[in-house]
């Protein structure tokens, strides 16, 4: 059966899955009908056709079930006034919208689509106005275009928009020729999404596109596990796999990837070959480049008598510093690019303020960043001197004079105006900030790179700091020796035995004096361990240092999914921490409720959203993978939920763009070294 009408309302509608319920005025049937189903993009005053069936409910009587739907142009003026002014056109209102229909009548949408400044005839609409009008309404056509062609190939609605702002009027027609072209910018696509939709659309098993947009797909994975490169035959495996192609029709499509430049063949001393995409490559020899170039350059910064200045620093601080400290302080006077590696305890953070007592001494400028907010914040507190989040630094998405702001894929390089400048938590930097960073420290700057070799390599690609120090090129210092006062703590120690391959320290092994900051409780039930965790979190560590959860506790799993994974937790211990109470605001997302007062987790970066930071009034845009903050307000009306995060800017997610975050009650230890 197919109705067509107008939509008079609309009663319900999902802003996650589009399931709505609204009241259209049938033509066929010269009454109003209920109609329910999903229904993506639908306002009031849309004209639509519906094709379905009458159904009876129960409770609310007669309803006509959408199976497919079509949006079309209104038919009427009176239809189209409505249309415009329901919101869905940027700058236009009910008001607006009965002048521009009263202006131009039957001509109305032909103004709107090819005749943009004739708008400026009626009152109140500049020139500025008019393009910002036209342009909205074409974007509001062909975004529902574009919806009405990925629904054939169940592509969700949600990236309707996005594929319109990346490809414009034209964007059918280029997926038509391309459909791979979406694995690059379309969010929860899979590749066997995208690659269902070529083969309707008539691309062959065997042709060049589908084997080259596999192989670039499958080295984009690896770059989700951390690697920067694949070997050749774990990339064939995975794509003969993926396509159902054999291996000779890979490296076909390698060959002619290789011809046109976009990824590189490394032959290695072992007769290795390895895979990269010709950014990777780029990325990795550029780093290499540049750490040779700032390393070789000339020392201007050198402290003639730096032994006397160690002793100066340890006289005035009451400290004793380990030959192994007097080394590193001795290694970053000699050198303009050292690495300074070591675990827990070992005396990275005293060398740190060693260097930065002795080099102000002799009027050295000096600066100071870290990869996160956190670790930003956890570097001022210990030194006394601000710290800043590389981004920031970079100023990677900082707004400028003329309202542009920088993406990663323009970026050139932010001069760093210092004389020394101090990295630390060096393992959570990835091939690409470290590549910005490199970028913007001028020649005959001090270099100094600070973390723990140890750690879990960075969320994205490249292990950075262990490759460098693999290399041998850069002068290192490893620290291995725990100093007293972390001794007493049994994190720190064990952290070091679990190192080592030993087993956790004993109560009757621990020196006199031992901080209680460490518990093995030992439990094989889940229910009993889920229990456990709940029960440490709401209190029982309170008596132990008067623990508050949001400011000292973390929970870390290794996994997200199970009863003990990341989403089970969080569900469980925001029903504790964070229960729901009347006055409350709260935002249902799929599965997921999101609370004012959650504590949050960034889970992808966004360079685009912006930002205010009011203890400066600094504005920017930006939020980046691992970033912590606390939900301050979710605001139903304007559809958006506002969050302070860690390094206090203050930024606004739309409804639709809070698959975004995750929940950070619980985080896997993976993304807890973001923090």
């Amino acid at each position: 059966m197919e109705l067509t009408g107008e939509i008079l309302g609309i009663i319900y509608q999902n802003e996650i899955n589009s399931y709505t319920i609204a009241e259209i005025y049938a033509n066929e049937l010269e009454k109003i009908e209920t109609i329910v189903g999903y229904l993506p993009f639908i306002a009031e005053g849309d004209e639509v056709k519906v094709i379905g069936k009458l159904v009876e409910h129960k409770e609310y009587g007669e309803q006509f079930k959408v199976e497919t739907f079509e949006k079309l142009m209104p038919q009427t003026l009176e239809a189209l006034e409505r249309y415009l002014g329901n919101g869905t056109i940027k700058g236009v209102g009910p008001a607006t919208a009965r002048k521009i229909v009263e202006t131009f009548g039957d001509e109305t949408l032909d103004v709107l689509k090819y005749d943009t400044s004739k708008l400026q005839r009626v009152k109140g609409i500049s020139s500025e106005r008019a393009i910002e009008i036209a342009e909205s309404f074409m974007e509001s056509w062909g975004v529902w275009q574009i919806v009405e062609f990925l629904k054939k190939f169940n592509i969700g609605i949600e990236n309707a928009k996005r594929i319109y702002d990346k490809l414009g009027a034209m964007a059918i027609e280029t997926i038509n020729e391309n459909p791979y072209i979406l694995i690059d910018f379309v969010r929860g696509i899979n590749f066997k999404q995208i690659d269902d939709m070529a083969l309707k659309l008539g691309t062959d098993e065997g042709s060049l596109k589908r084997i080259t947009s596999g192989i670039k797909y499958a080295l984009i994975q690896t770059s989700y596990n951390g690697h920067s490169c694949a070997i050749l035959q774990n990339l064939e495996e995975f794509v003969t796999n993926l396509l159902g192609i054999g291996v000779d029709e890979v490296e076909s499509g390698i060959i002619h990837l290789k011809a046109k430049g976009e990824i590189v063949i490394e032959n290695r001393e072992d007769d290795s070959e390895w895979i990269y995409l010709e950014s990777f490559y780029n990325t990795e020899v550029a780093i290499c480049n540049r750490l040779n170039k700032l390393d070789e350059t000339s020392n201007s910064k050198k402290v003639q008598e730096i032994k006397n200045e160690i002793k100066r620093v340890e006289k005035e601080n009451e400290i004793e510093l380990s030959e192994k400290q007097k080394e590193a302080v001795e290694a970053v006077n000699d050198n303009n690019v050292t690495i300074i590696t070591g675990g827990p305890g070992t005396g990275k953070t005293t060398i740190i303020k060693s260097i930065i007592d002795i080099y102000i001494k002799h009027n050295n400028k000096i600066v100071l960043a870290a990869p996160t907010g956190r670790a930003a914040k956890r570097m001022t507190e210990t030194t006394g001197i601000e710290a800043s989040t590389l981004h920031r630094l970079l100023e990677i998405g900082k707004i400028n004079d003329d309202g542009l702001y920088k993406k990663s894929q323009d970026y050139q390089g932010t001069p760093i105006d210092a004389d020394i400048v101090i990295v630390d938590e060096m393992s959570m930097v990835d091939m690409f900030l470290m590549n910005y960073l490199l970028q913007s420290v001028y020649l005959g700057t001090k270099l100094i790179l600070v973390g723990d070799s140890d750690q879990l390599p960075s969320v994205g690609p490249g292990s950075v700091l262990q490759d460098i120090i693999k290399s041998g090129k850069i002068t290192t210092i490893h620290l291995d020796k725990i100093f007293r006062q972390a001794a007493k703590s049994k994190i720190i120690v064990n952290a070091h035995r679990i190192n080592e391959g030993e087993g956790f320290i004993s109560k009757e092994e621990m020196e006199e004096g031992a901080k209680d900051d460490f518990f093995f409780i030992n439990e094989t039930s889940q229910d009993k361990m889920i229990k456990q965790v709940i029960s440490l979190c709401s209190g029982r560590l309170k008596k132990y240092g008067n623990y508050d959860f949001f400011e000292n506790i973390q929970v870390l799993t290794p996994t997200k999914k199970g009863p003990l994974g990341t989403k089970e937790l969080n569900k469980s211990l925001q029903e504790v921490l964070n229960p729901a109470e009347d006055k409350k605001k709260e935002r249902n997302t799929g599965n997921t409720i999101y609370r004012v007062g959650d504590r949050i987790m960034q889970v992808k970066n966004n360079y685009d959203i912006y930002w205010e930071r009011h203890s400066n009034n600094e504005t920017g845009t930006g939020v980046f993978n691992g970033e912590f903050g606390t939900i301050l307000d979710i605001d139903e009306k304007d559809k958006n939920v506002e969050i302070r995060f860690d390094d206090d800017k203050i930024a606004w997610y739309q409804f639709t763009d809070l698959e975004q975050i995750e929940h950070s009650y619980s985080i896997t230890i993976h993304k807890a070294q973001r923090k």
